[in-house]
C-alpha cells in the first residue's frame, strides 16, 4: 500500500528545510521531505566547523560534483559546480555568507509583468521573518530579530580587514554599517551563518527543530527518479532508497532541489521542451520550453597578494598546526576554525551606466583557493571579485532517460560584451583599491594574476583561464505569467504552468540572479512560497526607503562610478 502525504518536498536542502518547517508548523498537514544525500551529522567536523569549508567540495561524500560542459568562451574549460550531497544541501557546505542582494534586484523582479508581488516591499517582510540578526540595531526597520536563522557578523578585526576597508575609502568608496540594511553600496563587515563558532545553516535552523513533529517525515538517501502523473495532474513521486524503488502519493509535489536538480527532474518526468524530451526517449506530459533555460550564475576570481608582515591567517593552513587549531575549536568553539573568514567585503558600481552595484568583493586574510590550494607565500591575503548581474544566459538539458546521468550544462560565461567589459572593470578597480596607501604596509606584491597581466585582452584571457563559479546557479524554472513563453512557475502560487499539484520553490524559480551570494534570497523565496502554498495571507508589505544612487544626499563625494 502506498504511503500518502499532503505535501511531498523533493530536496532537503536550503529551500526544502524552510518548507519542511513552515508547511508542517500547524500540525495539520502531513509532510514528507526526500533528500538524496545523507544526514548532516552533528559530529561531522567538515560541515560543522566553519573554517573547514574548503574540504567538502570535491569529495563524493559531501558533493554531487557537477561540472559544466566545455565553456565556449573559457577555452573549453569544464567549470566544477559543487552541490551539497547532505541534508541542508549546499547550505551545509557553502561559505556561510548571508547577503540579501540589493533592493533594486527585487524592484527588477517586480517590474516584470505578473511579478508585482515580488518587489522589495513584498520581499522585505520575509527576509525579516526568517532572520535573527544578532549584530543589527533592534530598531532597524530592515532587519529581523525573532527568526529561526541566527546571524553573527564578522568581527573583521584582523588588521588586514581594517587596511582593506581604509583602502576602499581612500579609493573613493564608502564604509557602511550593514550591506543588508538601508544601503548595500560600500564596504562593511558581512553577516554569516555562524553561531557560537559553528555553522548555523538552514537544516539546523529550520528542519532539525521541526523533525520533532509527528506530522513531518524526513528521509535521507532517497533519490527521486520521477514525478508520477495522471495526465497533467501529479499524483506522487517515485524514489529509490536502500536499493529499493518506492512510490508515494502526494496531495502536492513541491520541488526544492535547486537550479540543477529541479529542471532535471521536470524534464525526466516529461515537463520541458517537447522536441528535446522526445529526442532522449521521453514522452512529453506538457511542452514547457523554459524548463532548463535562463541559466544564470556568478563567476569570480581571486586576486592574491603576498604580505610582508606576520598578520595573515596563512600559517593556519600549515598541516602541522591543524590538529591544534581543531582541538581549540572542539574545546571552546574558538580560534581560526570558528569563522568562515569571509568577514568583510563590499559592493560597487563599476561604471556610471548602472543604477546599483554590479561588482561584489569578498576579502580574505589568507591566500587560498576553494579547493584548499594555498598560495606559495608565508603570509598572504586575497580579494574575490566578479560581476553580479551579467547578461550571459545558459541552459541545462538532460542527456538521457537515466535519472543518475548528470545533465548537460552550459553557462556561457564571458559570452557578452557587458560581461567582458565588467570583468575588465572589476580587475582594475580591485587593483586600484589594493594599491592605496592604507594597504601598502601589508602588500609586498600581487601573486595572481601578477604584474604581467595588464591589458584588457590579458585580463580577459586570465579570467577565462582562472575564474571559478561562485556556486550560485539559478533561474532555470523562472517565475512569470503564463503569457511569457519561457516562464515556468506562476508567481502568485508557485505552481508549474499547465500542471496540477506541482510547485517549485527554490533558486530555479528566480527570474534574475541577485546581487551577492544567493543563499539568503533562496531562503526568503522559500519563506514566501510557503505562505503561497498554504494559502495563508501574505505578510504585509513594508515600504522602507532604501538607498538609491543619485537620490540620497550621501552620494555627495563618497561614491566612485
Amino acid at each position: 500500500m502506498k504511503e500518502t502525504f499532503d505535501y511531498v518536498i523533493v530536496g532537503g536542502g536550503s529551500a526544502g528545510s524552510v518548507l519542511g518547517d513552515r508547511l508542517s508548523a500547524d500540525g495539520k498537514n502531513s509532510v514528507l521531505v526526500l533528500e538524496a544525500g545523507r544526514k548532516d551529522f552533528s559530529w561531522d567536523l567538515l560541515i560543522q566547523m566553519p573554517a573547514a569549508l574548503p574540504f567538502p567540495a570535491g569529495k563524493s561524500l559531501y558533493d554531487w560534483k557537477y561540472e559544466s560542459d566545455p565553456e565556449p568562451y573559457m577555452n573549453g574549460r569544464r567549470i566544477k559546480h559543487a552541490r551539497g550531497k547532505v541534508l541542508g544541501g549546499s547550505g551545509s557546505i557553502n561559505g556561510m555568507i548571508f547577503q540579501r542582494g540589493n533592493p533594486l534586484d527585487y524592484e527588477r523582479w517586480g517590474a516584470d509583468p505578473g511579478m508585482e508581488t515580488w518587489d522589495f516591499k513584498h520581499c522585505l517582510p520575509y527576509f525579516k521573518r526568517m532572520e535573527n540578526a544578532l549584530a543589527a540595531d533592534p530598531e532597524d526597520e530592515f532587519r529581523g530579530h525573532d527568526g529561526p536563522l541566527k546571524l553573527e557578523r564578522g568581527p573583521a578585526t584582523n588588521p588586514l580587514f581594517q587596511a582593506f576597508f581604509n583602502s576602499a575609502v581612500e579609493a573613493g568608496y564608502s564604509k557602511i554599517p550593514d550591506v543588508n540594511g538601508f544601503r548595500q553600496e560600500g564596504f562593511a563587515p558581512f553577516d554569516k551563518h555562524v553561531y557560537k563558532g559553528r555553522r548555523f545553516g538552514p537544516s539546523r535552523a529550520y528542519l532539525h527543530p521541526a523533525m520533532k513533529r509527528p506530522n513531518l517525515t524526513v528521509r535521507t538517501r532517497a533519490f527521486v527518479q520521477s514525478i508520477d502523473f495522471d495526465g497533467t495532474r501529479a499524483s506522487g513521486v517515485t524514489y529509490q532508497r536502500n536499493g529499493k524503488t518506492h512510490q508515494v502519493t502526494a496531495g502536492e509535489v513541491i520541488l526544492a532541489g535547486g537550479a540543477i536538480n529541479t529542471p532535471q527532474l521536470l524534464q525526466l518526468s516529461g515537463v520541458g521542451e517537447a522536441e528535446h524530451l522526445r529526442s532522449v526517449g521521453i514522452e512529453p506530459v506538457i511542452d514547457l520550453p523554459g524548463v532548463g533555460e535562463n541559466l544564470q550564475d556568478h563567476l569570480e576570481t581571486y586576486i592574491q597578494y603576498a604580505c610582508p608582515l606576520p598578520v595573515s591567517q596563512q600559517p593556519s593552513l600549515n598541516k602541522a598546526k591543524m590538529p591544534f587549531i581543531g582541538l581549540q575549536w572542539l574545546l571552546g568553539r574558538k580560534g581560526p576554525a570558528a569563522t568562515n573568514h569571509f568577514e568583510g567585503g563590499g559592493f560597487v558600481r563599476s561604471n556610471e551606466e548602472v543604477d546599483y552595484p554590479n561588482l561584489m568583493f569578498h576579502f580574505l586574510p589568507v591566500a587560498v583557493r576553494y579547493d584548499g590550494q594555498k598560495a606559495d607565500t608565508k603570509h598572504g591575503f586575497q580579494v574575490h571579485v566578479g560581476p553580479m548581474y551579467s547578461d550571459a544566459r545558459g541552459s541545462l538539458k538532460i542527456r538521457s532517460k537515466d535519472p543518475k546521468e548528470y545533465p548537460s550544462m552550459v553557462y556561457n560565461y564571458l559570452s557578452t560584451e557587458q560581461d567582458r567589459r565588467e570583468w575588465v572593470e572589476a580587475i582594475k578597480i580591485s587593483r586600484e583599491i589594493m594599491s592605496q596607501p592604507a594597504m601598502k604596509p601589508y602588500n609586498s606584491g600581487e601573486i595572481s594574476p601578477g604584474p604581467s597581466v595588464t591589458t584588457d585582452e590579458e585580463i580577459l584571457d586570465w579570467v577565462a583561464k582562472d575564474a571559478e563559479t561562485a556556486l550560485h546557479p539559478s533561474c532555470t524554472a523562472k517565475m512569470g505569467p503564463v503569457s511569457d513563453p519561457m516562464a515556468v512557475v506562476d508567481p502568485l502560487t508557485m505552481k508549474v504552468h499547465g500542471l496540477d499539484n506541482v510547485r517549485v520553490a527554490d533558486a530555479s524559480a528566480m527570474p534574475y540572479v541577485t546581487n551577492g551570494n544567493i543563499h539568503a534570497p533562496v531562503l526568503m523565496l522559500a519563506e514566501k512560497a510557503a505562505d503561497l502554498i498554504l494559502g495563508s495571507k501574505p505578510l504585509e508589505p513594508i515600504n522602507a526607503d532604501f538607498y538609491r544612487h543619485g537620490v540620497h544626499p550621501a552620494d555627495a563625494g563618497t561614491i566612485k562610478g
